[in-house]
Parts: structure tokens; sequence; C-alpha cells
């Protein structure tokens, strides 16, 4: 039985980059030519405007260059880059495709129509019926104006030969909107060899949802938002299910600390970590949740670790649990303020049971992580048990091991957003673009963070500073949130310091402890690498 939805009571409301489906920027694409006067020609200028500028700030104008246009408006917005581009000195090759003569969109003739009135020394092929593929290299530059996000159906045919040849020779790729033959939203049946593999990606006003699903990684390549005005009015009065949290949402949502604070006024909270073996588990998350500042941690964890706990992190209190190796246990002897069980506990047959029962009894939100949705996953009837509103963060594997295998990430994260409304609980799947998903199916994907954190430790990590902030009277969305994207900054600088692999231990480690100088090295900023200064 499908439990009652609970009200997120005390959640603000918060505005973040709206991620829109390719629906709903239609329909602010229509808004804008209908309430600002704006032509759908204009529309198209500023898109071939904003694909010359970044080309040409990215390449010199003697590189070897391409245009491919379908004939629709993503061809039109090729033929406007095309165009400035020659303004540009570059001098590309274009081809236009209008099968049978009579496909071409009006506006796409009409760009057409100017590109040969003012360019007509340029080499341009308006391809009706047979198509001479041309000589393509490693050293070409492609620009992919074939299909945007309107395409409605899978490439077949010379259009999916085209795409393939062109993926074979390994140019260069600048896609404009998306890469021809995906989709802005959902791709489950997707052939990689079928869709163009980008180099980059230019999207027009809003990143597109299946930006942020590592499936389409390859294909996307860098991508970049080009921003071409659309209504403002219409952005805001359209309601969108998808989000992306960068910098500004959560510094400025920080609570700052009065200067006669103490300890209480930081919450309390219970961490259930540790067993034989796996104690440093059950320290990276102590040590997450005191440096993200919670008043006070207690670590419930087995009688054998009470030296490590008490060595490795004084600043925690000790609780021994009954079991020597592992926990056997878990009743908070008082009303913490927030309680997270998982990080290194194993799945023993008592510490199933322990947790088992806890959740049978519990009548408030917990975090679960690690060994926590591991246990779960043994006996998955304790799903109907968990709190409403708790917060579950599992890795892809934990995931498919809690609820059933998923053939691909798309595929777990719509099933993530039917699990978090059915059990009425947050989902934080954890992953390069971290999606945090409502019990309402909104999902928050994260702007921080770096391959670096693909490491051993660092979901502890993020498990305690969830506890803190949790701790810290933050309800649950937003405790989410801050936790998730603060945890991405510690692992970008934590990457700067140490070498690739290491980054938790210098994030959390003591702060009076001698740290070795390492020389600065300068590397490409990407998307979702954000800097907190």
């Amino acid at each position: 039985m499908q439990k009652c939805a609970a009200v997120m009571s005390g959640v603000p409301r918060i505005r973040y980059m709206k991620l829109f489906t390719t629906e709903e920027i239609r329909a602010i694409d229509r808004a804008t030519i209908e309430r600002e006067e704006v032509s759908p020609l204009e529309l198209i200028e500023r898109v071939g405007e904003g694909v010359a500028s970044e080309i040409a700030t990215r390449w010199r104008p003697n590189k070897p260059t391409i245009v491919f246009a379908g004939p629709g408006n993503n061809g039109a917005d090729a033929l406007a880059a095309s165009r400035l581009l020659w303004e540009r000195g570059f001098r590309p090759e274009v081809y236009l495709f209008n099968i049978g003569g009579d496909k071409l969109s009006g506006d796409c003739a009409a760009s057409r129509d100017r590109l040969l009135r003012e360019v007509p020394e340029l080499t341009f092929c308006e391809v009706q019926s047979r198509f001479n593929m041309p000589k393509i290299t490693s050293n070409h530059l492609v620009v992919d104006g074939l299909f945007g996000s309107g395409l409605r159906e899978e490439l077949k045919g010379g259009f999916k030969s085209l795409v393939q040849n062109i993926n074979d020779e390994h140019p260069t790729v600048v896609s404009i909107d998306v890469p021809s033959g995906m989709f802005g939203d959902w791709n489950p049946q997707k052939v990689n060899r079928n869709i163009m593999h980008a180099t980059l990606t230019l999207a027009i006003q809003f990143p597109r949802i299946s930006f942020f699903i590592a499936d389409n990684a390859e294909l996307i390549g860098e991508w970049k938002v080009l921003d071409i005005g659309l209504s403002e009015a219409a952005i805001a009065a359209t309601p969108a299910s998808f989000s992306l949290v960068e910098k500004r949402d959560v510094h400025r949502r920080l609570r700052h600390r009065k200067e006669f604070a103490s300890k209480a006024d930081f919450g309390s909270a219970v961490l259930y970590a540790g067993s034989y073996g796996m104690m440093g588990a059950a320290v990276l998350a102590a040590r997450g949740a005191l440096r993200a500042g919670v008043g006070k941690l207690t670590v419930n964890a087995p009688k054998w670790g009470n030296i490590i706990l008490q060595t490795a992190v004084p600043e925690a209190l000790y609780r021994y649990n009954r079991g020597e190796q592992n926990i056997v246990e878990i009743h908070p002897e008082r009303d913490f303020k927030a309680v997270a069980i998982g990080p290194g506990i194993g799945t023993n047959e008592l510490t199933v049971k322990a947790l088992e029962d806890f959740l049978a009894s519990a009548n408030q939100p917990v975090v679960l992580d690690a060994d926590a949705l591991n246990c779960i996953a043994l006996k998955p009837a304790m799903l109907n048990t968990i709190p409403v509103l708790s917060i579950l963060t599992p890795h892809a594997g934990e995931f498919d091991r809690l609820f059933g295998p998923q053939p691909s990430a798309e595929a777990r994260l719509r099933k993530a957003i039917e699990m978090a409304k059915y059990y009425n609980v947050f989902i934080i799947l954890k992953g390069h673009y971290t999606a945090i998903v409502r019990p309402d199916s909104k999902v928050y994907f994260n702007s921080s963070g770096t391959p670096a954190m693909a490491t051993a430790g660092s979901g502890d990590v993020l498990t305690g500073v969830l506890l803190a902030m949790l701790a810290q009277g933050y309800p649950a969305e937003l405790a989410s949130l801050i936790a998730v994207y603060i945890h991405g900054v510690a692992g970008t600088r934590g990457r700067r310091r140490l070498l690739q692999g290491l980054w938790q231990g210098a994030a959390l480690r003591d702060p009076r402890a001698p740290r070795r100088r390492h020389r600065r090295q300068h590397r490409p900023r990407h998307q979702g690498d954000h800097e907190v200064t």
C-alpha cells in the first residue's frame, strides 16, 4: 500500500535554475514571440551569433569547417551561424538537407536565402536527392545543425548513415541545441552510434535534462548555454520539475552564526556507524559532521571501535554498542535532533535485525546510507517502515540492490522518482550530477564536485555533512541541497591540494596539522566545477 503523502512543512519557497522539458521550452519560445514582439528570425539570428562567437573564441579561422544543416529551425540556426562565421574569417562548406526539394521550414528557407544573398561566394550545397559525402578528417570542425531537441523519432536512413560516418572520422563537433539524434529529455532506446558525438554542445537558453544523465556524457561532450533573451516573464511563470543547484542558491541560504552562539544552538546528532575492519567509514562520517558545524555529535559504534574513534575524532562523544564487532542494537538513548545510520555497519544478521526493530518504531525522519541500505535490501519489507521524509543516499550499486537492477543511469533516475513518491522519502542518487529527488517527484541536480571524489569514503563524508545540516535545523530538502553542494566544493578544493583519490583525508584532517605545499596546477574549467569563495 502506498504511504499517504506528508506535508513538507517549513520548507521555504526556493528558486533555482529551472530545467525545462522540450515542450515547456517550445511554449516559452512561443510566448517570447507573441508577447515581446520578437520574430522567429530574430531568435535564429541570436542563436547564430552565439554559435559563431563561441566557435571564433576557440578555433582559428583557418581550421577546415563543414556545416551540416537540417530542414527545420535547427538548420536555420546553423545557416545563420555559417554567415556569421564567414564574417569572422572562417570559410565553411555548407550542406543543407532539403530532401525532395520541399522540406524546409519557412524560417530555414529564409535563412538560406539570406546566406546566399550575403555570401554568394560560399561553398554551398542544397541536398535534394543524392548526397556525396565530403571528406572529413580528425582535423575538421563540424557544425552539427541537423536536428535539435524538437526531434520526435530516432534517426533513420541517410541521416543515420551520415551521423555514423561523421562519428567514425572523429572530427571536432559543435552541436547546436543537442547532438543530432538525441532527445532533450529522455532517451530510453538510444543507440549511441546513431547519435552525433559532440565535442561541444551549445544549448539554447537552457541546459537540457538529458545533459545531467551519465549515459549521455560521451554524446554531449562539454556543454555551454547560449542566452538568447527568451521572455523572463514566461520563464518565471512556467513551473519546472527539474532544477540545477548552483553556488548562489546555497550561499544565500546558509545561516550565519551569531556572536554569542554556543554549541547548544547547533543541534545534537547521533551517528550509528562502523564495524570490525570498517571503522574508517565511521571516522570519515563523524569528521564530516563536525566540520559541517554540528553542535554535539555522538557516535554509536561497536566496543571494538572505542580506541579508534576516541583517538581519531576526540571532539565526538562515543557510545559503545553491545556488540563487540558489530552494531546489534539501535536505540537512541535520548531525543537527538538528527539520526544517521549506515557507514561501515556491515550486514551482519544481528545488525539487520537491529535496523529492522528500529525502523518499526521510529517516529522521526532518519538518514540511511551505505550498509543501512544494504541491510534493507536483504529484507525489502523494511522499506514500508522507513519514516516519511527520511533521506536515502545510495550510489548506483546500492540503489540497484535496493530497488532492482536498472539498465541505465536514466532508468535508475526514473525509478528513483517513482520510489521517492511511493515511499514518501527523499532519495539522494549520487553521481557526477547528484540528483536530489523529492517525494513530490521534483528533482534537483547538483552542480559542484569533481571526478576525484569517485573514491572510497566520499559517501561517508556526505552522510556526516547531511547529518550536521539536519541537526542545525535545516529542513530535509534544504539540508540535502546544501550538504550535497558543499560536499562537492570540499572535493574540488581537496583535489587541488592532493593527489586524485585522496581528497577526503585532506578535506577533513585536523586543521592544526602541518600541510605540505603543492605547486598549483592550472586546468580548464568544466560545467559542474564550481568554487565557493
